[in-house]
């Protein structure tokens, strides 16, 4: 019997283990004279304090490194602030030197990111005395990732970042119009094309593998695909990859927008994450799903309309997630090589190579916290052996064009919330994100969530400047 050869690069942990960064001592060196102090909240915002350089390095020198920060920022949605949160009580925040990393985009500058501390000693999730801050995505993320240690399973995670070019957004307004890779949109004189050869060189420069970027198919929309890493280094890159493409852009008086949907007659954008699975204990063959692979992605299935309570947040992420647009659909399923299920299986036939595509998840999400729920929720399917139930549906059809005995006849029995109340309601219910990501987080968490759709749209009557609105936060 003929072998298929492993198609593509081939990806390991052991490999993958570390992404390149700067150490404290070469700061200076380089000329660096700031420091982005960057953190990303609930809401996906991005922030930062910027230290000079003299600071920084007596911080790092110091016997607690970090800055105390109100713990009111962990509730805001533009300048409001959530229930139960309030002027009263500190964070401290502690870099993580391990992302310490040269802005391109910034000459003189370098970032990193860091935990959300307690100022003091208080229980954790185990009732443990603990400084970290059950509230702080990045610990959420790395508490679940240990629960995948204690199992024997390794991850790597990589992610297309679709995203919109705008040259105005007060009207909203693309750079131009272009077909789906079509070289006349990276034509020699477009503005669009120096901003994206200046942000794949800022990608390269800054340490993350850029792998390809292409035109997609709406007006302004643009990949940019980056290879993996394990989930806290993938997520933390997606972080410094976002920070790239919009600071590029507005260099060159563009706006960049991870936005859904931007135009409602065009394709949306996501951040489609490729997630792999790796245990000295599973032996992966070609053609078929290990058992590892398989209870993970049963448990995954099982939860996914909870998990887009924290993966697709907000009212616009469901202009997007609709069927028959190649968005993934709204059955819960999933399908070799379909792009119309929320998870694709892609390259069956080659075991080193071979992952899920979740596609579930827009630009609007946390990305530490949508891997911590996507990866807590595939891990109790490894704890509990759960069975496979729903088949593999390659398509055509998809399972939305599928009669009702057809998706039967699949397993396919459940649809994915419909919308953004009955995707937080979902969240709310769900004992097993709660157990895991913590009952305090998913309590607060929601309560920031509704406050920023709110303040998302305060101009409901007028539909120019929500949208307006939605492209100038995301």
């Amino acid at each position: 019997m003929s072998i298929v050869p492993s198609l593509g690069v081939v990806y390991a942990p052991s490999t993958q283990s570390s992404l390149p960064h700067l150490t404290v001592d070469q700061l200076e060196g380089l000329g660096i004279n700031f420091i982005r102090i960057c953190w990303v909240d609930w809401t996906n915002v991005t922030r930062c304090r910027i230290a000079s350089l003299s600071f920084f390095l007596k911080l790092a020198k110091s016997d607690r490194p970090g800055i105390t920060m109100a713990q009111v920022l962990l509730g805001q949605a533009y300048l409001a602030s959530a229930p139960g949160f309030s002027a009263s009580g500190e964070f401290v925040y502690v870099p993580d030197f391990s992302t310490l990393r040269l802005c391109s985009f910034a000459p003189g500058h370098a970032s990193v990111l860091g935990w959300f501390q307690n100022k003091d000693l208080s229980p954790g999730l185990d009732n443990k005395l603990t400084l970290d801050c059950c509230l702080c995505p990045r610990t959420i993320l790395r508490n679940v990732l240990e629960q995948a240690s204690r199992l024997g399973v390794e991850l790597l995670v990589g992610f297309e970042n679709e995203f919109t070019l705008l040259k105005s957004t007060r009207p909203v307004e693309a750079v131009g119009t272009h077909l789906y890779a079509s070289p006349t949109a990276t034509y020699p004189g477009r503005v669009e094309t120096k901003v994206l050869e200046e942000i794949a060189n800022g990608i390269v420069a800054d340490g993350i593998e850029l792998q390809v970027y292409h035109a997609e198919g709406a007006a302004g929309q643009y990949e940019i695909v980056t290879g993996p890493l394990p989930p806290l280094e993938a997520a933390d890159a997606l972080i410094h990859t976002r920070q790239i493409i919009h600071n590029i852009a507005a260099k060159h008086n563009i706006h960049a927008t991870f936005a859904p949907r931007v135009f409602k007659d065009q394709p949306g954008s996501s951040t489609h994450f490729h997630l792999s699975l790796h245990s000295a204990n599973n032996q992966k063959v070609p053609n078929q799903l290990s058992p590892l692979e398989e209870h993970f992605l049963a448990s995954l299935l099982n939860h996914l309309p909870s998990i887009t309570g924290i993966t697709l947040p907000t009212t616009a992420s469901y202009e997007r997630m609709v069927d028959g647009i190649w968005s993934g659909g709204t059955y819960i399923s999933w399908g070799t090589e379909n792009r119309e299920s929320p998870v694709r299986l892609t390259n069956l036939a080659t075991p080193n190579t071979r992952r899920f595509e979740l596609r579930f998840i827009d630009g609007t999400a946390n990305p530490h916290l949508s891997l911590a729920a996507i990866i807590s929720a595939g891990l109790a399917g490894v704890r509990e052996k759960t069975k496979l139930v729903i088949k593999d549906c390659p398509g055509p059809p998809s399972a939305a064009e599928m009669s009702e005995e057809e998706r039967q006849a699949l397993g396919i029995t459940k649809r994915m919330a419909l919308t953004w109340e009955e995707a937080r309601s979902n969240l709310d219910k769900s004992r097993l994100l709660r157990d895991n990501l913590g009952d305090e987080f998913i309590t607060k968490f929601l309560l920031v969530n509704k406050l920023l759709v709110e303040q998302m749209n305060v101009y409901k009557d007028d539909e120019s400047a929500t949208l307006t609105r939605l492209v100038e936060l995301f």
